[in-house]
């Protein structure tokens, strides 16, 4: 029980990667409060978890509004006590399948705006939260593009650039007061729905079918393979326990060697 008796709010809850970093907290022991605007989609995953025994509640939130963030944060604290975990796993709405010189101006910005709402609104809050009430963790999830250039990626690998170092600054400045801010970089789980459509527009503008696609792309890996979201899941669950006590303002590699450190 890695997590056992901690408060942990996972933004995006609905979607697939916080979906499965919210069911890998619960399994844990953390008290996990899930937040995303679509409430079917969160009692879904509230179900799971409740059926496996763990412990969530949900709240419909629009991660971008600044002042819903707030004022839900506030009621989790008055409910449970301080908040000593997040993960932000909230889609910034990518805009890849088009060349940069063949993209409107504002589809481009815009998983940089959206990605920088939600992570300031999210990050600042919680930060200022556990700074108060003797530190805590901040995670995030970005992908190889925040690194590495690659073609028709539009907007997406300026957004998990930014984020990334987005945490990096929040993490310089609240370390003293016991706030670690980390985040996992994956390589595009197969599993995940959004992973594969991003696929598929890459394979059609290669010609190829979407499973030759993935299959090159797990070849390309030491391992051979493309990293699961239960295996995203775990790196998370690693960096919000007291095992990764000294890791902070990083990003840990779970692309199974798709990216050489």
């Amino acid at each position: 029980m890695l997590l056992k008796g901690r408060t942990a709010i996972v933004y995006g809850a609905s979607g697939a990667v916080g979906g499965a970093v919210a069911k890998a907290y619960a399994r844990e022991d953390a008290r996990v409060f899930l937040a995303a605007r679509n409430r079917e989609r969160l009692e879904a995953v509230a179900a799971e978890i409740a059926a496996a025994g763990g412990r969530a509640e949900v709240a419909p939130v629009d991660a971008t509004d600044h002042d819903a963030v707030e004022a839900h944060l506030q009621a989790i604290v008055a409910k449970a006590g301080p908040v000593k975990l997040m993960f932000n796993a909230v889609a910034v709405d990518d805009t890849q399948g088009q060349k940069l010189i063949d993209m409107p101006r504002d589809k481009f910005i815009a998983p940089i705006v959206t990605g920088m709402k939600t992570w300031f609104s999210t990050g600042t809050a919680n930060a200022r939260h556990m700074a108060a009430n003797g530190g805590g963790v901040i995670v995030g999830i970005s992908a190889n593009a925040a690194r590495e250039a690659y073609d028709i990626m539009g907007g997406f690998g300026v957004a998990m650039g930014a984020i990334e170092h987005f945490l990096r600054h929040l993490a310089v400045e609240n370390g003293p007061a016991g706030v670690r801010c980390v985040c996992v970089r994956s390589p595009g789980s197969p599993d995940a729905p959004g992973v594969r459509e991003a696929f598929l527009l890459h394979a059609r503008e290669e010609g190829i079918t979407l499973e030759e696609a993935e299959r090159r792309a797990g070849e390309r890996t030491p391992l051979r393979q493309l990293t699961p979201l239960a295996q995203i899941a775990d790196v998370a669950v690693l960096l919000s326990s007291d095992l990764a006590a000294s890791m902070t303002a990083t990003v840990a590699n779970a692309t199974g060697g798709a990216q050489v450190d």
